[in-house]
């Protein structure tokens, strides 16, 4: 999407719907806030993100637990070992093994679970596509996508999933990129000012973020990705075969197509195909991009 909103590429059909995974995360953020709850700084960006199980991470989800007066016995997230590989051989050195505040979506699920908190909403259940939280999370959804929701799931973490399309997820970055007051604004500038609670260290979110000013991005699971430059300029797109590894790659061939200055990221406009731990090609924005 241009600046202006219009659609000036598509590829492949962009009104299918698609599971969106954690490229959703942002909206849910959005709705915990909508639904009252306490979340701010990194805390906010860490809600709206995939952390990668540092220690640092940790010890803003504790926090947000706290707030509900809660502790990490509370996630229903699955037990994981931390994706930063340091904190990982650190902790498996240690003799410590997988853990729910150490998996990926534990900052999503706290702050989900301080929106019920807050609002007197039961924590059991509360990730059921049923409970008053996640009845809110689809609103928001559908609102800010503007598209139905097409179809219910649970995603991998156990929260509620809901469908949408790839233009729908595309619009809802430009949105949020664009807002300048209230909550998604609030969600924007959490992720922008905090991409290390996005992400983590080396995560390429948070490389986006840190090193592209005003840039909002989240991917997620199965080759789906969300990002809006500054000025509105808005990408997604779902890789029909599951993986995430050119997603970046195209993202970013088609923000500096629409005007994005994207020269403090050119690491990743290609991505290094190995052979024997050393690069043998490349995986590079194939012919429909290659004009763009």
């Amino acid at each position: 999407m241009a600046a202006d909103g219009s659609t000036v590429l598509e590829l492949g059909d962009p009104d299918a719907v698609v599971l969106p995974r954690s490229t959703t995360k942002p909206l849910q953020a959005l709705a915990c806030l909508e639904a009252g709850a306490p979340l701010s700084g990194p805390a906010l960006a860490i809600a709206a993100g995939s952390h990668t199980g540092e220690d640092r991470h940790v010890d803003v989800v504790r926090a947000i637990l706290a707030q509900a007066g809660l502790d990490e016995s509370a996630l229903r997230c699955p037990p994981d070992l931390p994706e930063d590989e340091e904190t990982r051989l650190r902790l498996l050195r240690a003799g410590e093994s997988a853990s729910r505040v150490r998996m990926n979506c534990s900052g999503k699920h706290a702050a989900m679970l301080l929106a019920c908190t807050t609002n007197g909403w039961p924590t059991e259940g509360h990730l059921h596509p049923d409970h008053p939280l996640q009845r809110l999370v689809r609103d928001v959804v559908a609102r800010e996508t503007g598209t139905p929701v097409g179809h219910t799931a649970v995603d991998g973490c156990g929260a509620a999933l809901f469908g949408t399309t790839v233009r729908g997820l595309a619009t809802a970055f430009r949105s949020l990129a664009l807002a300048t007051d209230g909550p998604a604004a609030q969600v924007a500038a959490a992720m922008r000012a905090h991409p290390e609670f996005v992400g983590g260290r080396g995560h390429v979110n948070t490389r986006l973020m840190a090193d592209l000013r005003g840039v909002v991005a989240k991917g997620g699971a199965e080759g789906v990705i969300g990002v809006a430059g500054p000025g509105g300029q808005a990408v997604a797109m779902k890789v029909v075969d599951g993986s995430p590894r050119a997603t970046t790659v195209v993202a970013l061939a088609v923000l500096r197509g629409l005007g994005v200055d994207t020269t403090a990221v050119a690491d990743l406009t290609t991505v290094p195909v190995l052979g024997g731990g050393v690069p043998v090609g490349e995986v590079r924005p194939g012919a429909a991009l290659a004009a763009w």
